[in-house]
């Protein structure tokens, strides 16, 4: 078979960024070496609240274009909370760049590898296993960069919810579900919002192509209650942008936290794949962030990428991450360990 070449941009970012991506490339590179067949081209790109220091742009059209021209996109973590926008809001290139390529389906898969990871107890937290569905690129975010003048007496942010957006949305999460224990909850405030009554009208309709999935509809109130009570007993979540911001924090906390959460941001042609986690500045360096996020969405990726090759590779990964995760004494320090960041992927190259 010839050579399957995949262009793959990395774009580090900020904070902790950097500590995590490096783990990641090289289990990536790790896993290229059992392949046959497949080779990956990476091309680091600069991007983030620390390129914005340095050069006036945290997303320079060099780095948007490389995004453009590739086959995926690794990404570590961006932001600085102290380099904000006049408006007062963070520098957010990733958010930028899940605009521009389209990419509306935020993908957070939450997986509990050991009960000792999490704050539930164990009869609680036994069984962990669902993903969470963010629309990404509508919602409360939509309005995001609206300016304010710095006398204003009131200001207000605009939910956007469009049939387009919904639709896509929906039938990517029903489609997940399907390969899975096909449930669909979706999680709204259709009984204050009209744009959430809206939002779940269109989920209705799009449900009936899908007749062997089940599907269930949660105030997001609730929808957080429950989580906590039993998360065990969800499959597929779909949800608004902002709500789904907040869930999968609180959805990451059930499993370890920040570090043991990868997610991807896909569109119909581009994907970018990420730890959910923030950049940390105040530990980047330091060798105690944890990157098992990140090696997941490296799994991830490799899976939306299709080829044999590519899905050997990302089951290669998780079931590495499994083994290693499975010992207690093979933690970093979030999930209660003293690993370090780099002996962590060591850790996992070596359970390959």
């Amino acid at each position: 078979m010839p050579m399957k070449i995949f262009q793959i941009v990395v774009l580090p970012g900020d904070g902790i960024g950097p500590d995590v991506v490096c783990e990641g490339v090289d289990v990536l590179r790790a896993v290229e070496s059992r392949l046959t067949d497949v080779r990956f081209e990476l091309t680091e790109q600069p991007a983030g609240a620390g390129e914005y220091l340095k050069n006036g742009d945290p997303l320079p059209a060099a780095t948007l274009q490389a995004c453009r021209e590739c086959d995926a996109i690794l990404l570590g973590a961006m932001g600085i909370p102290s380099v904000r926008w006049p408006t007062g809001t963070e520098m957010a290139p990733q958010i930028d760049i899940r605009e521009e390529l389209d990419l509306y389906a935020g993908v957070r898969p939450i997986l509990l590898y050991n009960a000792e990871h999490s704050p539930l107890k164990p009869q609680r937290s036994k069984g962990i296993d669902f993903v969470i569905y963010r629309e990404n690129t509508e919602g409360l975010f939509a309005s995001r960069k609206e300016v304010y003048a710095k006398d204003a007496t009131e200001v207000r942010d605009t939910m956007l919810v469009t049939r387009k957006g919904s639709e896509r949305l929906f039938r990517a999460a029903f489609r997940h579900a399907e390969r899975r224990r096909k449930l669909v909850t979706l999680v709204d405030k259709a009984n204050v919002l009209p744009s959430m009554a809206y939002f779940r009208s269109i989920f209705d309709e799009i449900s009936l192509e899908f007749p062997d999935v089940r599907t269930e509809r949660v105030y997001v109130d609730a929808a957080s209650l429950f989580l906590v009570q039993r998360p065990a007993d969800f499959d597929v979540i779909v949800t608004e942008n902002m709500f789904g911001d907040i869930i999968s924090d609180l959805a990451a906390g059930l499993v370890g936290g920040m570090g043991m959460a990868p997610s991807a941001d896909i569109g119909d042609r581009h994907a970018v794949f990420q730890p959910s986690h923030g950049s940390a500045p105040d530990i980047a360096g330091k060798g105690i962030a944890n990157p098992i996020a990140t090696i997941l969405s490296v799994a991830m990726m490799l899976e939306w990428l299709g080829s044999e090759q590519t899905l050997r590779g990302a089951e290669l990964i998780r079931r590495a991450v499994e083994k290693v995760c499975g010992d207690p004494a093979k933690a970093t320090r979030d999930i209660g360990g003293s690993v370090t960041t780099h002996e962590m992927g060591r850790l996992v190259i070596a359970a390959l």
